[in-house]
């Protein structure tokens, strides 16, 4: 039966919980391309161009104010389906981090000389932001949208946590972004939400747990083509850096500067 789950299915998963068979095993090639981008590579390297973090803050700050309404309306399920208070408590803790995130966003938008006002969502933001949408729905089995929060939590911890290892060269001026997802106590609140997410996909119905798996590799798809967006800048400005024509050079460190994108040309419709 759909609904219902196999007698033997946690002893052929042995102590693993769903999570990490998901991260580790089944979907471990999506989910290192999502922690280990090149994006996040060349921060750790040190070969990031400036205008690629620029593009990525300021359409994260955009991302960001989409996120705030989905984990509020996690927040008011954890309050109808929670079985304990512990649930409220760490959803309310990572909702309440967002406004300090806010603040970060806006002073570090003023530190770069980005108007955040004129910062215009593209298409991966617009459909990352339309899938969180669809997650707010009352419908939606409160286990499911637990794993999409932690697993958008978790992606950035990794991630950011690369560019702090002691062998890393990531300028000082980016430090800050890193210590802000890649420390020790987001880890922390990551775990928390995973051990939670994992406590209520083991009592789940198996239908359930398919979802929040399906939503899981959404969260991991939509991570990448969010880091593709912000890389493609730099991606540019490497190849611009390699032709040697010195008219065309020009033209293209100048689309590059203003972040129009060859894939923004070629995906129009003739």
């Amino acid at each position: 039966m759909e609904g219902r789950r196999s007698s033997d299915e946690g002893e052929e998963r042995g102590s693993l919980g769903f999570t990490d068979i998901w991260m580790r095993e089944k979907h471990h090639l999506l989910y290192s391309k999502a922690t280990h981008h090149p994006f996040i590579l060349s921060i750790s390297n040190g070969t990031l161009h400036i205008s690629s973090f620029k593009r990525w803050l300021g359409q994260d700050y955009l991302f960001v104010r989409q996120f705030i309404p989905f984990v509020a309306s996690i927040l008011i399920k954890s309050w109808k389906e929670a079985v304990d208070n512990s649930d409220m408590d760490l959803i309310l803790s990572g909702l309440a981090s967002l406004n300090d995130e806010i603040s970060w966003f806006k002073k570090e938008a003023s530190k770069w000389d980005i108007v955040l006002s004129d910062i215009i969502p593209q298409e991966s933001n617009q459909d990352y932001s339309r899938f969180l949408e669809s997650l707010t729905n009352s419908e939606i089995d409160y286990p499911v949208v637990l794993t999409a929060l932690w697993a958008i939590e978790v992606v950035y911890q990794e991630s950011f946590s690369l560019c702090l290892k002691d062998d890393s060269k990531t300028p000082p001026e980016l430090l800050e972004a890193c210590h802000r997802w890649g420390n020790e106590e987001f880890k922390q609140y990551c775990c928390l939400l995973q051990r939670t997410t994992d406590r209520y996909l083991e009592k789940a119905p198996i239908n359930v747990v398919a979802k929040a798996e399906e939503v899981f590799v959404r969260v991991l798809e939509n991570e990448v083509k969010f880091w593709n967006m912000s890389y493609d800048v730099f991606a540019l400005h490497m190849i611009v850096k390699s032709v040697r024509n010195e008219t065309f050079y020009s033209l293209c460190e100048c689309l590059a500067a203003n972040h129009v994108m060859f894939r923004m040309y070629t995906a129009r419709p003739f």
